[in-house]
């Protein structure tokens, strides 16, 4: 039932690979080395049909072959660097292994002992991957369990060989034979299980911010934008914080489209967002209304310092760029500034006031800043 189930679990990793986008790295690896571990386990059990000194060294070697790729999928998939070299020598150690100490100097225990710490090897470098890598997460703390379990059944395999142990050779049979097995079986299920976790956990959180992303520009659009201003007006009105947002957008940019073209035109929007994003803080966000139109929130920020970061983003602009080298045209943007009046200020209200300042920028001559409350514009 265990190889059943893990050729099953085999054909999700494949079947998942194909539909997760690619920055889900590592279920090819799983499912080969899990289908890989089912050739195995084939193999021991033809040894009562065939010679076991035929058999045994190479199932002990597809095995280790088997939790190699498991490991090499677990290092891509928290986009650590496989350590293929740590894999060759590993299973070449277990060949060397089996060859000594069936052919040369037989001895069961000491083989199991050998092998086991080989396997330990693996399966220890693949916890330290997951705990030092993996998110804070109910899922990780899923597979790094079922992980460490896992080492600590082959810590405890093998030092039970390497002293003799009556626990050696699990055909024998008996109470502790069974209970190993048992757990060995559950855990050769469960640890697919926990990785397509932290897998189905990675898709949900690329969806979720795909969904909240502009795809040009990569910076938020108006879903991203909403969600952010709930949270930081809840935070904000706890503190009495102030709230500020600018409406941003490009000058005579249906001209650039038209004299350049829109390959060139977005190349401008992809331009623009990365010099609003570069002149905010850590804390403030930008987002993607449509066309050339941006919009700035702007926490713990009150009219005057938003106007200080537009004065940022125009000096910018007026400047000479790297990206002059790109034969981008010039450009200029015209920029309309909101503070919230109140904690209880809706966003659409504000958007309003700053998209009126945005509107009287543009009929004042454009490349301007204007705000929604009476104060004196800045050319």
């Amino acid at each position: 039932m265990s190889t059943l189930m893990t050729v099953a679990m085999s054909v999700v990793m494949f079947a998942a690979q194909r539909s997760f986008p690619p920055d889900v790295q590592g279920l090819r690896e799983w499912g080969g080395g899990m289908l890989t571990l089912v050739v195995s386990s084939a193999l021991f059990a033809l040894r009562g049909v065939v010679m076991p000194e035929i058999l045994l060294p190479l199932a002990n070697t597809v095995f280790l072959w088997g939790m190699g790729r498991v490991l090499i999928g677990t290092q891509k998939f928290y986009g650590v660097r496989p350590n293929w070299r740590l894999f060759h020598a590993v299973w070449l150690l277990g060949l060397l292994v089996m060859v000594v100490w069936l052919y040369w100097r037989p001895d069961f225990a000491m083989r199991v002992a050998l092998m086991s710490f080989l396997v330990l090897v693996l399966n220890l470098v693949q916890l330290l991957v997951i705990v030092r890598h993996g998110e804070r997460h109910l899922s990780t703390t899923f597979f790094a369990t079922l992980s460490l379990l896992q080492v600590l059944s082959v810590l405890h395999r093998g030092v039970t060989a390497l002293q003799g142990g009556a626990g050696v050779d699990l055909v024998q049979g008996g109470r502790y034979h069974d209970l190993y097995l048992t757990v060995m079986a559950f855990l050769t299920l469960l640890l697919p299980v926990g990785f397509m976790t932290v897998a189905t956990r990675r898709l949900q959180l690329l969806l979720e911010q795909r969904s909240n992303l502009d795809p040009l520009t990569s910076v938020l659009n108006r879903r991203g934008f909403a969600d952010a201003h709930a949270r930081e007006s809840a935070r904000l009105q706890r503190g009495g914080l102030p709230l500020a947002v600018m409406s941003i957008d490009l000058d005579f940019f249906k001209a650039i489209n038209d004299a350049h073209g829109h390959a060139v035109g977005d190349l401008v929007l992809v331009d623009v967002a990365g010099v609003i994003r570069a002149a905010l803080r850590a804390g403030d966000f930008v987002a993607r209304f449509g066309g050339e139109e941006f919009v700035v929130l702007l926490p713990d920020t009150d009219l005057e310092r938003a106007t200080l970061i537009a004065q940022r983003i125009q000096q910018v602009l007026h400047q000479p760029r790297p990206s002059d080298a790109m034969d981008l045209p010039r450009y200029t943007v015209s920029i309309g500034i909101a503070s919230q009046n109140g904690s209880g200020e809706p966003l659409e209200a504000m958007l309003l006031r700053s998209d009126r300042a945005l509107y009287r920028a543009k009929q004042a001559g454009r490349d301007r800043i204007e705000t929604g409350e009476d104060h004196p514009a800045v050319a």
